[in-house]
């Protein structure tokens, strides 16, 4: 049978080391760090984390309508098969090299470099507020997720999303396979250094965003407002429904827009004869080193 913890308040360091199998409800752990290091199979309900590093290196532990106050930072490291729902996250650098992680309904009030190094992540109705979220991770989940925060997901590879909304300079720079639908994504710089990313009916707004990509997939999307665009980009297949603001050397591919404000083309940079462009408008603007690839009346 599962120990019971109801209505208790710990001091001290290591205070639970080691618990296995129990049930804890109400517990409000003070100053004292690392108070359930190594533990296994828990259930927490309706709690308080104080203090630093308060569950590395568990197993199998279940978290709802529980609070990681500001000093439990560096909290969840090196733990498996953890899930936390209805919970306020306030410490930061709360998660690295954990693995097995389901988050719903919490939120990060200041999730500077947390997640970091993880596998295995589902992350559902969540609010996420901090720089340097998800880097190196991998295998993750998110729907119906805000991310307000700089350089979140950098190196990070395997990732789904749907139904989400970025606020985020430098947004899935160095990322693997990143499949992105239904979402929102206002930042700078978007997703450079990145193999294989998809955006599907999608918004998008950045400065000099999708660049030095190889595999970029573009579909029933608009690009507000963003400038030079696909620099260096190879195997383009982009089809928007905006007008694109200006875009810049291209490697390979087909971009398909109504509109292109300024379309710039280095041959000395890249062949012009690699990148097919379906555009009904290109504004005179244009400084097009080959003009055979103007669409023609």
């Amino acid at each position: 049978m599962n120990r019971k913890i109801t209505n208790k308040y710990f001091e001290g360091e290591r205070i639970l080391y080691g618990l296995t199998d129990a049930n804890l409800n109400g517990v409000t752990f003070g100053q004292g760090e690392s108070p359930l290091k190594e533990a296994k199979n828990i259930e927490l309900k309706n709690s308080i984390f104080k203090w630093k590093y308060p569950l590395w290196y568990d197993d199998s532990v279940s978290i709802d309508n529980t609070t990681f106050e500001t000093m439990s930072r560096s909290g969840i490291w090196y733990t498996k098969n953890i899930t936390i729902t209805n919970s306020a996250l306030q410490a930061p650098k709360l998660f690295r090299r954990a693995e097995k992680i389901t988050l719903d309904h919490v939120h990060f009030s200041d999730a500077e470099e947390t997640m970091w190094t993880c596998k295995d992540i589902k992350i559902t109705n969540s609010q996420i507020n901090g720089d340097y979220f998800g880097k190196d991770s991998e295998n993750i989940y998110l729907d119906h997720v805000s991310i307000i925060g700089n350089y979140c997901f950098d190196g990070a590879k395997n990732i789904e999303v749907h139904d989400s909304t970025f606020v985020s300079k430098d947004a899935f720079w160095n990322c693997e396979n990143v499949t992105i639908y239904d979402s929102t994504i206002d930042g700078e710089y978007l997703a450079w250094n990145t193999k294989n990313i998809k955006l599907i009916n999608c918004t998008v707004e950045s400065d000099q965003g999708l660049n030095y990509i190889d595999q970029l997939k573009i579909k029933n999307s608009d690009l507000i407002h963003t400038d030079l665009a696909f620099e260096y980009v190879s195997n383009l297949d982009v089809e928007v429904n905006s007008t694109i603001d200006s875009v810049k050397n291209p490697i390979s591919g087909k971009i398909s827009a109504p509109e292109i404000r300024e379309l710039i083309i280095d041959q000395e940079k890249v062949d012009p004869a690699k990148t097919e462009i379906d555009c009904a408008k290109i504004d005179e603007k244009t400084n097009h080193s080959d003009l055979n690839q103007l669409p023609k009346d």
